[in-house]
């Protein structure tokens, strides 16, 4: 594992993907500031922080442990989205183009992780 976390396109595609929902999440309500604004920021943020710490890990199996944690803070946010789109703080097209983008980064996630799983055992 000689490269960089930063060189990882699954932390690159989190890293912009924490910004666009930091971005979705500027004109929630105030009074979700510490709700579910919090809750869909801190999630976003775990994905990239995830994949670092574990890309710094001297195990495979370390490594796959962070990238499973990741991909379970995608769906958590996934599922946040969904709930502000019902709570109408998210039209459904900024919650649409957000999935897009989850589901893509999801992939990557999948790929990698699929690519050291044989080694992590």
């Amino acid at each position: 594992m000689g490269q960089s976390y930063r060189d990882l396109i699954a932390w690159q595609k989190a890293m912009k993907f924490v910004t666009e929902v930091y971005a979705a999440t500027e004109y929630f309500p105030k009074a979700e500031l510490f709700g579910l604004t919090s809750q869909l920021r801190r999630a976003a943020v775990s994905v990239p922080s995830n994949i670092a710490e574990g890309q710094a890990r001297y195990s495979q199996r370390e490594f796959h442990h962070f990238l499973s944690q990741a991909r379970g803070s995608l769906v958590e946010i996934q599922t946040q989205l969904l709930i502000a789109q019902d709570l109408e703080f998210l039209p459904a097209s900024r919650t649409e183009a957000l999935l897009v983008k989850s589901d893509e980064l999801s992939r990557i996630l999948n790929g990698l992780i699929a690519s050291i799983k044989g080694r992590a055992a």
